[in-house]
């Protein structure tokens, strides 16, 4: 039997803190992606809204007079303006401009540019909020700064499949947690996307679980963990899986954990934890505790990676047909982007 090839590493200078480099992953990758935004139980009502900057883009999802998600640039067409202030809350049935008061309705439309004055020119008309896609998946609510991004439903397909039985219809926020990385985004998807550093950075996951026995699956975009527990335990029971560019969708016996890795900038990125609990449902401590000791880990390594990525000693290196085929198949995902036109997904072309 001829030995599987070791595949070449992205080269270290496209995890480097390069802002050229960051412009273009943001529109070759995140504008051209499904980003999860939250869940559907953080818009109970009409004008109920939730705001985030996911890769530098700010959104505003709101609900609507007829109970269908919106989703905007959350950039007034005056100044560029804030329509919102804060991750989450309602709105009286108009967006309005933090900056000089502009209002716009839930579906977009420009409905008051407060005291600007008579003008030849001005056709509010031309002037409504630019949208941005949202669709739903089992309550996860996601959002696409470019149209042409292909359907949620196939993306999430190869999960979905694993899924079949499972109610989510329960499910709401029961925590957030947010960790930042001093670590380029990319640095920390890989990590998550192999298990073969448990040994030697998890010594308490590593006595939970089967760590020869651990592989992970490309099926699609979606990467799928198998982990082999050594006896049953409901903090590690479950599902773990990736989906691209930048979502761990990590399932336990009672809830979900959406694990985002959002970048902030070409040297940075944040973790975000959002639990999702049925009502009344606490997190168990063992979980929470857990995740502690795991996460520091992680970040741990991620930054002492980075740090050696900037120093410009190491350049590429191969990685193990064993334990990094996922981290194999991201790279190739990146650089197949990253070598696609930008110039559709520029801001004004999403509206």
């Amino acid at each position: 039997m001829t030995a599987a090839s070791a595949p070449t590493t992205l080269p270290a200078e496209l995890y480097r803190n390069d802002p050229a480099q960051w412009d273009a992953e943001r529109r070759a990758i995140f504008a051209r992606s499904w980003q999860f935004m939250g869940h559907e139980s953080s818009l109970p009502d009409v004008g109920s809204w939730i705001a985030d900057t996911l890769a530098g883009y700010p959104i505003v999802v709101v609900r609507d007079k007829d109970g269908a998600l919106r989703g905007y640039h959350n950039v007034c067409r005056h100044r560029a303006g804030p329509l919102t202030d804060g991750p989450s809350g309602k709105c009286d049935g108009l967006l309005v401009c933090r900056y000089h008061g502009w209002a716009y309705t839930l579906d977009g439309r420009l409905r008051l540019a407060r005291d600007f004055g008579p003008s030849s020119d001005f056709d509010p008309r031309e002037y409504g909020l630019y949208p941005v896609r949202v669709e739903a998946w089992r309550g996860l609510i996601f959002v696409a700064v470019d149209p042409e991004v292909g359907r949620l439903d196939e993306a999430v397909a190869p999960l979905e499949s694993r899924l079949k039985g499972r109610d989510w219809g329960d499910l709401e926020v029961a925590l957030v947690r947010n960790h930042p990385i001093a670590a380029n985004w990319k640095t920390y998807v890989e990590n998550y996307l192999e298990g073969y550093h448990v040994p030697s950075i998890h010594p308490s996951l590593d006595a939970e679980i089967i760590a020869e026995r651990y592989t992970v699956t490309m099926d699609g975009l979606v990467a799928l963990h198998e982990v082999p527990m050594r006896t049953p335990d409901p903090v590690y029971g479950g599902l773990w899986a990736w989906l691209w560019p930048n979502l761990g969708v990590n399932v336990y016996s009672t809830g979900v954990m959406m694990e985002r890795m959002s970048p902030t900038g070409p040297g940075s990125c944040r973790l975000d934890y959002i639990y999702l609990m049925p009502k009344g449902v606490g997190i168990a401590p063992e979980t929470l505790a857990m995740s502690d000791v795991v996460t520091a880990e992680d970040v741990e390594i991620a930054e002492t990676v980075q740090r050696n990525l900037d120093a410009g000693v190491y350049e590429v290196g191969r990685l193990s047909p064993r334990h990094e085929g996922a981290v194999a198949a991201f790279q190739t995902f990146v650089m197949q982007a990253l070598a696609e036109p930008l110039a559709r997904s520029t801001l004004r072309e999403a509206s």
